[in-house]
């Protein structure tokens, strides 16, 4: 089912490039109503419909969960990449984290829409020889299970920053100017981080037939003009 009226979003990772460009977007969106964002640590950033909760553990957020009712969308953006990193630990930061956070919001607000950013190739079979493919495809597969209203995996492949972000990729620094060369040879690889935030809002205000959106879903979703 999609939400009735406005959007109340959670979001976290919002110190990272993807999670700061999906709040722009939010806070910018006439149908979202208010943001709750979930940080480590302060994100320095003031706004009439935004509210920071500070909280270091995320394997952990009891502590917390009197701020977390009332929401009817959680788009989580929070990860890492799995260079230099063995299954174990990448699997604990991926997996479980995400896991323990999202078993909390669908326990508290079960009317959520939840939307979780993965990425292009993911192994939904988790059994192939990619391993950071398959712990995200384990992670999509069972967040799947958990009672959310609706539950979504955005694969995201190269995006775009939206204008005045400041938490950067490094590589993102180099290769940004890169965007219309790649865009032009491969359109269905490529999204804005606004077409991202847009889509999110879309899903969970309307809904949509796939539960996993690759990038050519991302943009139809995020562009499309809904009345």
């Amino acid at each position: 089912m999609a939400v009735e009226g406005k959007v109340r979003a959670i979001i976290t990772g919002t110190t990272g490039m993807v999670g700061e460009g999906v709040l722009l977007e939010c806070l910018e969106n006439p149908d979202v109503e208010s943001v709750l964002i979930i940080n480590r640590r302060p994100l320095g950033m003031s706004h009439p419909k935004l509210k920071e909760v500070v909280h270091k553990d995320f394997y952990d957020i009891s502590p917390i969960e009197r701020e977390l009712k009332g929401y009817n969308a959680c788009y989580f953006c929070l990860g890492t990449s799995s260079v230099g990193m063995k299954e174990p630990e990448y699997r604990r930061i991926t997996y479980d984290l995400t896991m323990h956070v999202a078993g909390v919001m669908s326990r508290l607000n079960p009317d959520m829409t939840f939307c979780y950013v993965s990425g292009a190739s993911t192994d939904s079979t988790e059994k192939g020889s990619l391993m950071w493919a398959r712990v995200k495809g384990k992670t999509e597969n069972d967040l799947q299970k958990l009672p959310f209203d609706q539950v979504f995996a955005f694969r995201p492949g190269f995006m775009k920053a939206t204008e005045g972000q400041k938490n950067l990729l490094s590589l993102y620094k180099y290769i940004g100017w890169m965007y219309p060369i790649v865009k032009a040879i491969f359109p269905n690889g490529v999204s804005t981080l606004t077409q991202v935030a847009k889509a999110m809002i879309n899903v969970t205000k309307y809904g949509y037939d796939k539960n996993i959106l690759e990038v050519k879903d991302i943009n139809l979703v995020g562009d499309r003009q809904y009345v």
